[in-house]
């Protein structure tokens, strides 16, 4: 039986999986350590009895839209719902922006180990990638970075802060002279913030109409739904122009609008998960380099770490025999030897420890 070929460019690409096992403990896909409030199960409900199901969505995610321009709005910073795009997690986002600003003939430019994702979406759009890579700490360089981008005038820049998976948060002075030489070459910087609530500042202030950076956020890690795939991008008025012309008609339901509307009603829950995570972690770090790890400083919801003598495999594999799931990063460049452990619950995170002193001492 004769059957389509797959595109030439695509044959050998390998799809993105993070793969899972059944164990008591997961920290590996950097999700929230519980669910949302009650109420807002209940919000999600009620909104979805009242749902029109014989109708289309709203094709503009008006009222959401609305909303989260009211979030993110402050003194210093007044956003409008026009500089609002919303889609099936930021995943859909990036996609997005690729497909409109990338694609064949044009290029994009990451710098690496960072979020596998930018990569493969540049592929799948025919995009050439260029690829940069961080300083020893897993900082971007501004200089090289400024230097690549006049080189080879990139369609379109990845700045993930914090990055993952190493946990590390660009600097603004960073973030401001990659947008500069991007604007140079008619180029777009897109500032991936999917763990942005936990770092210490955000791209967000320096968005501006008439500057070509997007900040791209998520609902799966701070607001605690993963499973809902829900992210939206922050950006100037005519990048949200040009995405609804890509973008498929009615792509986001109208219940996922309602649970992006209903999360917005619990922001002080949001900053209290907030606060734990990043408590928790900080007790995480101080236990890791106490067993003798090398641990990278975070400004997201996992932390990277190198056990002693690099012998990351072993560990990985000692600690899901004692049912406890990590990341093994080994297949990120510049990795060898590193896990990656969410911040979970306190509970989950006793455990986790617990575990890895058993297997470090063994």
């Amino acid at each position: 039986m004769s059957r389509p070929a797959i595109r030439d460019d695509l044959a050998a690409l390998e799809g993105y999986h993070s793969p899972q096992v059944d164990v008591e403990v997961r920290l590996n896909t950097n999700e929230a350590p519980g669910p949302p409030p009650a109420e807002f199960a209940a919000a999600v409900s009620e909104a979805a009895a009242a749902v029109d199901w014989h109708r289309y969505p709203d094709r503009g995610a008006t009222a959401l839209r609305a909303a989260l321009a009211r979030v993110h709005s402050s003194a210093d910073l007044v956003i409008d719902s026009s500089q609002i795009f919303c889609a099936n997690g930021s995943n859909e986002v990036l996609q997005t922006i690729l497909l409109t600003y990338a694609g064949p003939g044009r290029s994009v430019l990451t710098f690496e180990p960072t979020y596998a994702l930018h990569t493969h979406i540049a592929r799948l759009t025919g995009a050439d990638r260029i690829q940069g890579e961080r300083t020893d700490d897993f900082l971007i360089d501004p200089e090289n970075a400024v230097a690549l981008i006049h080189e080879h005038r990139p369609s379109v820049t990845f700045v993930c802060s914090p990055n993952n998976p190493t946990g590390m948060s660009e600097p603004p002075e960073t973030v401001l002279a990659m947008l500069e030489a991007v604007e140079a070459v008619d180029g777009l910087l897109v500032v991936d913030e999917a763990y942005g609530q936990f770092s210490p500042w955000s791209a967000l202030s320096l968005l501006s109409d008439d500057r070509s950076m997007v900040v791209s956020r998520t609902y799966s890690k701070t607001w605690a739904m993963a499973g809902a795939r829900l992210g939206y991008l922050i950006a100037p008025n005519w990048v949200v122009d040009d995405l609804e012309k890509v973008v498929l008609p009615y792509h986001l339901d109208s219940v996922k609008q309602a649970a992006g509307l209903a999360a917005l009603q619990f922001v002080d829950d949001m900053e209290q998960r907030v606060s734990m995570i990043v408590e928790q972690r900080g007790r995480i770090d101080t236990e890791l380099q106490e067993l003798g790890c090398k641990v990278w400083p975070s400004g997201a919801n996992f932390i990277l770490f190198r056990p002693p003598e690099g012998d990351g495999d072993r560990v990985w594999q000692a600690l899901v025999e004692r049912s406890v799931l990590v990341r093994n990063t080994a297949s990120w460049e510049h990795l060898d030897g590193c896990l990656r452990v969410t911040v979970g619950t306190a509970q989950d995170n006793d455990q986790f420890l617990r575990a890895l002193r058993e297997v470090l001492q063994s």
